[in-house]
């Protein structure tokens, strides 16, 4: 047993990579706690759903649209300049907004203000963070890195949420922005303490170029589009996040401390859901599993939506969270097997577009819908539009149901517009349990 716990944590034995682990998991204990926050000072403020939407809607905008640019800029440029900068930057936004609400300056264009300001800031931090990884580690380890840093956050998103609504009930709101403003200081610590030497990315391609070549591929590639645009379509109609102060103040009457084991109730899920998925075989046809998942998901809220019992409303939404997390290791194992090692950070980027994008767009979406039918009617809705969107792709999405877990290992533009559902130019055959005996 000793043996196997010193293999999972082999990567903490790096010390470069070791600073920036704890420093992302306090920085992000203190990012949940601050979700807490945000949305619970808006909804005692306006007591509204749409506003939570929005300010949904606010951090989406910068997440959309300036992510590919970030992802761009951190492979030019000295990663981790450009993280001391982003995070720099985001711990004086967080203490600014601290001062005000201290202050009792809590108008609501101040708070979108600084919604859309942090998204921004973690549009240009967040692929520079993932970008710096591999340079701490050795290659052999960067799977066990990898899989410290999802447990790091599955982690933090149990207990950042549940804290932060202890702090909020005990300290008030603005303790919990100055914990955050905080937590940042960890990652900052972290990375003026790293000894290595990281060498600044020299790219072949820059710019515009690199961008539309990957946009062609995954044009190319039915595939991966096809598995974007289900999970975008999930979280867009089916987000309980953004409504969750509704529940615990006027549907659950649980005050802030539940609505923080509201918060963190997926995330427990989620690190079930993935501690099972990782004891169970890969399936022949992923596609068509990860199909049937998104189904449940869907199916998981619209009974959260109605509801009335606390523990059962936290058992629904441990289940979705359970799902998701099994969507999620089958989508990212799908992509890796898809792509080629040239076009994989292009394609990553274009997915966090759709995976950041669209949780902010469900809980805009989720609290329109919420001031007109109310937050029951919105989540059985929404709920039932996701299962119907992915009952529908046995017609939109033929490939993603007809995937065998072929492995893409080169591409020759010229030769990749063959007939439909047949094998690319580099497709190997390979199935997915054939990557887990590799791995």
């Amino acid at each position: 047993m000793a043996v196997r716990w010193t293999e999972a944590l082999a990567a903490l034995r790096f010390r470069d990579f070791r600073l920036l682990w704890a420093g992302q998991f306090v920085s992000m204990l203190g990012t949940q706690m601050q979700t807490v926050a945000l949305s619970w000072l808006v909804y005692e403020l306006t007591g509204s759903p749409a506003q939570l939407g929005g300010m949904a809607l606010a951090r989406a905008i910068p997440t959309i649209s300036l992510s590919l640019f970030g992802g761009t800029l951190a492979d030019q440029v000295d990663r981790r300049r450009l993280l001391l900068v982003t995070q720099t930057f985001a711990a004086a936004l967080l203490a600014g907004l601290a001062v005000c609400v201290s202050l009792g300056w809590t108008a609501l264009p101040l708070l979108y203000t600084f919604a859309f300001a942090s998204a921004a800031a973690m549009a240009f931090d967040a692929p520079a963070r993932q970008a710096l990884i591999p340079a701490l580690v050795p290659r052999e380890r960067l799977a066990n890195a990898l899989t410290l840093n999802v447990l790091a956050w599955d982690v933090a998103a149990v207990a950042g949420p549940a804290l932060g609504g202890l702090v909020i009930a005990r300290l008030g709101v603005s303790a919990a922005f100055w914990a955050d403003a905080l937590s940042y200081l960890a990652v900052v610590a972290a990375l003026l303490l790293m000894r290595r030497d990281i060498p600044t990315p020299q790219p072949e391609r820059r710019g515009w170029e690199a961008f539309t070549d990957g946009l062609a591929f995954v044009r190319r590639r039915p595939v991966l589009w096809q598995l974007m645009l289900l999970d975008f379509f999930a979280v867009v109609l089916a987000s309980a996040t953004g409504l969750l102060p509704v529940f615990a103040r006027d549907v659950l009457g649980v005050g802030p401390e539940g609505l923080g084991l509201l918060f963190a109730a997926p995330s427990i899920g989620a690190i079930a859901g993935a501690a099972l998925f990782a004891f169970l075989s890969m399936p022949k046809h992923p596609g068509r599993v990860v199909v049937w998942v998104v189904v449940g998901y869907g199916a998981s809220l619209a009974f959260f939506g109605v509801s009335r019992s606390f523990w059962l409303s936290l058992t629904l939404l441990a289940l979705s969270g359970g799902l998701d997390a099994v969507s999620m290791a089958l989508r990212h194992t799908m992509r890796q097997l898809a792509t080629p090692d040239a076009y994989r950070g292009r394609v990553g980027a274009l997915a966090s577009v759709f995976a950041a994008g669209g949780p902010r767009l469900g809980q805009f979406q989720a609290g329109l819908l919420a001031s007109v039918v109310g937050p029951a009617g919105a989540m059985v809705l929404g709920g039932i539009g996701c299962v119907m969107v992915a009952l529908a792709t046995r017609w939109w999405a033929l490939d993603l149901w007809r995937y065998r877990g072929e492995e893409l290992t080169e591409v020759h533009p010229a030769r990749t517009h063959g007939e439909r559902g047949s094998a690319p130019t580099g497709m190997r055959s390979g199935t997915l349990s054939d990557l887990g005996r590799k791995s």
